[in-house]
């Protein structure tokens, strides 16, 4: 059974910045994705950015390119995006998961985590 979970959500004044985990467990696949997306109060859940576990290609969302990172460290099965300059139009809660492929369809994904909030506020 996957299991995801978040971790290093919190409050940042706009242009500060976070770095965001998520460990995962029980992938028995050679090959899959792992997917950062976010989800806004009253929006649809976004594809922010994801990474792969084999050739480490990646996939940012435009409105974070330039300002967010994704990478992974197999070996602690854990998969890290760290936000920079982030806005308050940033602020969701951010979910990780588990794909086929690299991605920015949540639909794609098959197992999630719980979730982090991150906030951006003054």
């Amino acid at each position: 059974q996957v299991q995801l979970v978040e971790s290093g959500g919190g409050l940042v004044q706009p242009g500060g910045s976070l770095r965001l985990s998520c460990k995962f467990s029980g992938l028995a696949l050679d090959y899959y994705a792992i997917g950062w997306f976010r989800q806004a109060p009253g929006k649809e859940r976004e594809g922010v950015s994801a990474i792969s576990s084999t050739d480490g290609s990646t996939y940012y969302a435009d409105s974070v390119k330039g300002r967010f990172t994704i990478s992974r460290d197999n070996a602690k099965n854990t998969v890290y995006l760290q936000m920079n300059s982030l806005k308050p139009e940033d602020t969701a809660v951010y979910y990780c998961a588990t794909g086929w492929a690299v991605h920015p369809d949540p639909s794609w994904y098959d197992s999630w985590g719980q979730g982090t909030q991150v906030t951006v506020s003054s």
